[in-house]
């Protein structure tokens, strides 16, 4: 059920105009996206606008059997409602959905929703902007050569900072390193790095999340540390002393913590955000602490997404069993972060 206490009395004044790119035709984007906007209480905060087409939404939902959902279409003047999800047509042609399936056809429309939806945000005609799941290989072509949204999004906003945050109600995870492999996370650690994204997070947590002297945890590298250059030396030569730097100059950060022993403990709630030096550090820990209601927000953009903590799912697509909990919460959190900037 929607838990409308989450929303802060303010977003109520102004509804947010909130872009929606569908993400893979194949997977359980649209089902999401139609389970959080059934709930007409939603539309209090926002004015949902989905890229995508009439006919692919009305052909998708009745082969789930998602009955008795309305939903108004929107032409070229982009006049919407504020009472329904809005569909626009960023396409015309009638789709083949292939539940569980990897088609090219997926990854195409897939990709022409995510245009329409940044050019909307970028023309100010949305926004803020939260979007489905793509399957990273089928979406790749001419026109999407990355390694998913946040590289995309940097680059079409011509950002450099882009930084992925993944945020709950029980914890926020930054990366000092993404979507690398783990045989080269070493590589890329230096003093520079660690301040740069330090300093991202400590930015965003006072920005979007109005939180004006953060608290932020760093995870070290090395089982326990190293155990004093029995294991490894990177915590202690080159990530410790980054980081006494940082809190010299009056930012409360602190660490390196060993992860193994800081998640058990539950040391992360003693601070506004945990930093992990590399992907599955933080995100395996996240994932099992979210309870399936995490967000990946991406930070440092002159504009505000966010994004379910999952994948396409096709393992459960067309069935009609998948947790839009995420999606909802990522909907929440781009009018909390939309809020937050503009007040």
């Amino acid at each position: 059920m929607l838990n409308c206490n989450k929303m802060n009395k303010k977003v109520s004044r102004k509804k947010i105009r909130l872009g929606i790119s569908v993400g893979d035709l194949n997977g359980i984007g649209m089902e999401i996206i139609a389970k959080t906007f059934s709930d007409s209480r939603i539309f209090e905060f926002c004015i949902p606008v989905l890229f995508a087409s009439n006919q692919f939404v009305r052909d998708y939902l009745n082969k789930i059997g998602f009955s008795n959902f309305n939903f108004n279409n929107v032409d070229r003047k982009f006049s919407l409602n504020s009472k329904k999800l809005n569909v626009y047509n960023s396409w015309y042609k009638k789709v083949q959905i292939s539940f569980g399936k990897e088609t090219e056809e997926g990854g195409e429309y897939a990709y022409l929703s995510l245009k329409n939806s940044v050019e909307a945000l970028k023309s100010n005609q949305i926004d803020a902007l939260v979007t489905a799941p793509i399957n990273k290989k089928n979406i790749q072509s001419e026109n999407f050569k990355f390694q998913g949204h946040t590289e995309f999004l940097s680059d079409y906003f011509s950002s450099k900072n882009a930084h992925m945050i993944m945020v709950s109600d029980f914890l926020k995870i930054s990366l000092m390193t993404g979507h690398v492999s783990l045989s080269s996370v070493t590589n890329f650690i230096n003093e520079k790095l660690i301040k740069e994204k330090i300093l991202l997070s400590l930015n965003s947590l006072k920005l979007d999340f109005n939180i004006e002297k953060p608290k932020i945890a760093i995870l070290g590298i090395d089982p326990h540390l190293g155990d004093q250059g029995v294991i490894g030396n990177v915590d202690e030569k080159i990530i410790k002393p980054a980081i006494n730097k940082i809190f010299e100059n009056g930012d409360l950060v602190f660490g390196p913590y060993s992860s193994d022993g800081y998640f058990a403990s539950q040391t992360y709630k003693n601070f506004d955000l945990t930093m992990a030096v590399y992907h599955d550090q933080g995100l395996i820990p996240f994932k099992l602490i979210s309870f399936g209601g995490g967000v990946n927000y991406t930070s440092n953009l002159s504009v505000i997404r966010t994004s379910p903590d999952h994948g396409v799912a096709y393992n459960i697509s067309g069935k009609n069993i998948a947790n839009e909990g995420s999606f909802r919460e990522a909907v929440f959190l781009a009018c909390k972060i939309y809020t937050n900037r503009n007040n």
